[in-house]
């Protein structure tokens, strides 16, 4: 009998902070009045369309603008998983990318009732927040804290536009201990949806995967990762009640203040395998300390 070989996952993909689209140099002064020089990373608007609809403007860094159309029309509930995707277009001059579907899409109603979110830089949630959310029901899995530890010492370490320049996010879909995508973006709204496009577009199973963000978990980390069928989510910063609430409701193990060998988990924590030594678990180095590192994001 043949068997089956299992299905290899897609290739790594890494920040690259020396991408010269991505950061800028201004000039400033210090606190002694020094003359500095500064990289800062590069903000462009992204205008999306669905079909002939226009959708949405974000402000993106726009470094992977078909993972992050897709992603986010996937997150609104405005692509299902049945929908037959015939092109995605990005024009570089326009700034805009354009997904086409097979099936007729009008959402002009859901477009006019908005959420701001919790994102820093103002993400946007359209129609109920909520919508499908009850209808997913999480895979059983688990999260070995050596596979915490060793997913978290890599990201950590990893070159990134993060460390590089500051002023941005990064989340990280990682199985067991080993990063699979890793997307940045000034908003880490953003930087998930590039990663639930990625999956889309490769066919990649969330049943087994985790997803970490820099960002603080929020509501919307929450519904988001939910409807991508992630059942793990970890941060190294913290919570909102809201989240937390919401994790509890969906089974979505919650994890936040990840850094060297501290954690605390608040929803799941029946998925976690304590398999680690704390004793041979380092604590974060100060030159790898990130945003959050000091207070919650």
């Amino acid at each position: 009998m043949q068997q089956t070989k299992p299905k290899a996952d897609p290739a790594v993909i890494l920040p690259h902070p020396e991408d010269p689209r991505l950061t800028e140099r201004v000039i400033g002064i210090d606190h002694t009045r020094e003359i500095v020089e500064v990289m800062v990373p590069v903000e462009r608007a992204l205008t999306l369309y669905l079909n002939a609809q226009e959708i949405v403007t974000m402000m993106t860094i726009n470094d992977y603008p078909e993972y992050l159309a897709l992603g986010y029309l996937l997150n609104q509930n405005m692509l299902k998983p049945d929908d037959v995707v015939t092109g995605v277009d990005y024009d570089d001059e326009l700034q805009v990318a354009v997904v086409r579907t097979e099936r007729h899409t009008n959402y002009e109603h859901k477009l006019k009732k908005r959420t701001l979110t919790s994102g820093c830089a103002q993400g946007t949630a359209f129609g109920d927040l909520m919508e499908a959310l009850e209808e997913i029901d999480l895979p059983d899995a688990e999260l070995r804290t050596s596979w915490l530890y060793e997913m978290t010492k890599t990201i950590n370490t990893t070159p990134s536009l993060y460390l590089a320049a500051g002023a941005i996010h990064g989340c990280v879909l990682c199985r067991e201990g080993r990063p699979l995508c890793y997307m940045e973006d000034v908003g880490r709204h953003n930087a998930v949806d590039k990663l639930a496009g990625w999956m889309y577009l490769h066919d990649v199973d969330p049943a087994d995967k985790i997803l970490y963000t820099t960002g603080r978990l929020t509501s919307e980390m929450t519904i988001k990762t939910v409807r991508m069928g992630i059942p793990i989510l970890v941060s190294r910063s913290g919570f909102t009640a809201w989240g937390v609430s919401l994790a509890r409701q969906a089974g979505l193990t919650l994890v936040g203040r990840a850094r060297g060998k501290r954690f605390i988990a608040v929803s799941g924590e029946e998925r976690i395998v304590f398999d680690q030594d704390l004793a041979s678990v380092e604590e974060e180095a100060p030159r790898h300390h990130r945003k959050g590192a000091e207070h919650d994001d």
